[in-house]
């Protein structure tokens, strides 16, 4: 709908129109005893106006108006915003009308007389339609936003703005950088990101899981051979190092690198050469080092299990990715995305997201982060449910206590970005007085200009 006064639409209001005065003032007190807000208006005209420059949550219109009947206002509106709830109130004559725009999408019709609960009934329903609509709407433009910036990066939580941010900053920088993040957080996805933002551009982005090869052959892929340097040396390789001149080098899992290969790699870094093995010339090497890790390396240098010298020139600069468990409000936009892309991938349309979904996806801890949405994602388009969602045994550990406050923090992160940083909405949401949610708020250190 064309909203040239405002960016979000209320959806708790109502508009009512009808030209009988005391039939307005009669429904506007039921309205607003049932917790609506109300505005009546005698005829269309003056109506279309206020629903253009103020879009409300639902419209009541009478069919028969001085100036333009409401079958025809009803068309108006659809052409405005098709989403647009429209309850139509209808005198015995105007039925066959009525049910006939409700096939062009009116929410409904009432008969006169009618009872107020009925109306109040309708008008509950329809305005829950349009939260949810509008809800949809919010995630879609966020998530346009943030795909628009760059897909590898969605999120509109403060902690993907500050990382997408520090990322930027960092990737003109031309120092090597070390990753730090969980098991399916997204490191490779920065490490890409450093490569594509950087003047290395245009050169070779070599991406290496030191974890996933044999020891024996780490160094040979590592740094390169001469044909007959080894047994089944048949022909000279070309180590990742090498080609990797002028542009990036990923070493994924950095902590499973064999000791003895960890003093090699120092020496590549401390003189930008490598010397491929079976021969004695030494390559100057132009490149940068984005090394990732899921453990501590500082711990497990203290604890003898990786190289300390290393360590301290890996980690000039780090950069942490958030746990997808302390960003709750990325977990629906990530979602939708992963669903619209497995959908499309495997030639289905988008399943709706059930109420039990929807709940999953709230209360799940996601050790897996967001690897392990993708992967949730693609079984819901596939039609397989939560029968294949992760046990419960795979949530972050933690006392209760821990969890119940991990939790309570998500819940209310999320309503803030649902509600756009409105205290007042988010509070009706979650069903608790402001003064409270407030406190709440400020227990969580959170800010609720951040979600604005």
């Amino acid at each position: 709908m064309s909203e040239p006064a405002q960016e979000r639409p209320s959806p708790e209001r109502v508009v009512f129109i009808d030209d009988e005065a005391d039939v307005c003032r009669a429904n506007r007190q039921s309205l607003e005893l049932d917790g609506f807000i109300v505005e009546t208006f005698g005829a269309a005209g003056p109506a279309l106006a206020a629903i253009m420059a103020d879009p409300p949550g639902l419209v009541v219109t009478d069919v028969r108006l001085p100036d333009l009947d409401g079958v025809a206002l009803f068309a108006r509106l659809r052409g405005l915003d098709p989403d647009l709830p429209v309850i139509l109130i209808t005198g015995h004559g105007d039925i066959r009308m009525a049910v006939g725009a409700m096939r062009d999408g009116a929410y409904d019709f009432l008969a006169k007389p009618y009872p107020a609960e009925a109306l109040m009934a309708s008008a509950r329903r329809a305005l829950e339609r349009r939260r949810l609509v509008l809800e949809n709407r919010a995630l879609r433009a966020r998530l346009d936003a943030a795909v628009e910036e760059d897909p590898a990066f969605l999120g509109i939580s403060p902690e993907m703005v500050r990382l997408r941010s520090l990322v930027r900053e960092v990737a003109n920088a031309d120092v090597d950088v070390l990753v730090f993040g969980e098991t399916g957080s997204g490191k490779e996805v920065v490490a890409s990101a450093l490569h594509r933002w950087s003047r290395r551009a245009r050169r070779n982005f070599v991406a290496m899981n030191c974890g996933a090869l044999p020891d024996s052959v780490v160094e040979s892929e590592l740094f390169g051979h001469e044909a007959g340097a080894f047994t089944g040396a048949l022909k000279r390789r070309v180590g990742r190092i090498e080609h990797a001149q002028g542009g990036t080098l990923f070493l994924d899992e950095i902590e499973s690198m064999p000791l003895n290969l960890q003093v090699k790699l120092l020496r590549v870094l401390q003189e930008r050469s490598v010397e491929p093995l079976g021969t004695n010339e030494v390559r100057a090497i132009d490149m940068r080092v984005v090394a990732a890790t899921k453990v501590d390396l500082g711990q497990a240098a203290a604890q003898g299990t990786f190289r300390d010298d290393l360590y301290h020139r890996l980690n000039v600069i780090t950069i942490p990715i958030p746990p997808l468990r302390d960003r709750r409000e990325d977990v629906m936009l990530l979602f939708q995305e992963f669903l619209r892309r497995a959908a499309a991938r495997f030639g289905r349309e988008v399943p709706p997201i059930t109420p039990d979904v929807r709940d999953h996806l709230r209360r799940h801890d996601w050790p897996g982060n967001v690897r392990e949405l993708g992967h949730f994602a693609e079984r819901h388009a596939l039609g397989l449910g939560r029968a294949e969602t992760a046990p419960p045994e795979a949530a972050a550990a933690g006392t209760l206590a821990e969890q119940v406050d991990r939790f309570e923090r998500g819940l209310i992160r999320e309503e803030l970005f649902m509600a756009g940083g409105d205290v007042r909405l988010a509070a009706e949401s979650l069903g608790t007085p402001r003064k409270t949610l407030y406190d709440k708020i400020a227990r969580h250190g959170l800010a609720p200009t951040d979600y604005r």
